[in-house]
């Protein structure tokens, strides 16, 4: 029964990899056989895009996530106004996601950070604070995000902020204006740089 399932998910390009129940990353699917199912942890793995020459592929990125620093130029906008701009920045790099940057608290404009209420949990970097950004013209609620006292792997990015795409006039990486990650939940950037498929599009929970 499962090998039947499985091998029908090969034949429409899914590459599939059972794990024990509760299995981190794995999602629970019903497979059926029969009028009958039978309950199966598993991921899936889309096909990636090959990259071109200069491209990454976030396939090709690790998990647990990698920490990088960034030199090139980052830009912020909101309210017709530039809000934060930087040379000097970190990546996070995670398996299926595009680059998340972090930019110093420095490098946004004096009162466009203003602390909300509420947390979240991030298994590799911890507990997760929002800000939100604010300009004359404009508020953007619990656009950015901070991890004062994070994981020590991540330790550099203490005070770093980033910021949700979606949520802001536009964002730029050497200049090219970013895509927000799909999904409305991750805080990733796309830029011509990285091919996917990235998570958050239909499908990709078991990513």
């Amino acid at each position: 029964m499962l090998r039947s399932w499985l091998a029908a998910q090969e034949r429409r390009g899914i590459s599939v990899a059972r794990h024990p129940p509760g299995s981190p990353g794995a999602s629970v699917v019903l497979v059926p056989w029969g009028g009958d199912h039978e309950e199966v942890a598993v991921t899936t793995r889309p096909e990636p895009v090959e990259p071109a020459a200069g491209q990454e592929s976030v396939w090709d990125y690790p998990r647990p996530p990698r920490l990088e620093t960034f030199t090139g130029s980052i830009t912020v906008e909101l309210g017709g106004r530039t809000i934060a701009s930087t040379t000097r920045a970190w990546r996070v790099l995670e398996t299926s996601h595009p680059p998340t940057y972090y930019l110093p608290a420095e490098a946004f404009a004096d009162g466009v950070l203003r602390e909300t209420p509420g947390s979240s949990w991030c298994e590799w970097k911890g507990r997760a604070s929002y800000y939100d950004l604010v300009t004359a013209s404009r508020v953007a609620p619990k656009a950015a995000w901070t991890y004062r006292d994070p994981s020590p792997a991540f330790r550099a990015l203490a005070g770093a902020v980033a910021v949700m795409a979606a949520q802001v006039d536009r964002c730029t990486v050497d200049g090219e204006e970013v895509v927000p990650q799909p999904g409305g939940f991750y805080g990733g950037w796309i830029t011509s740089s990285v091919v996917g498929p990235f998570k958050g599009i239909p499908g990709s929970a078991g990513w």
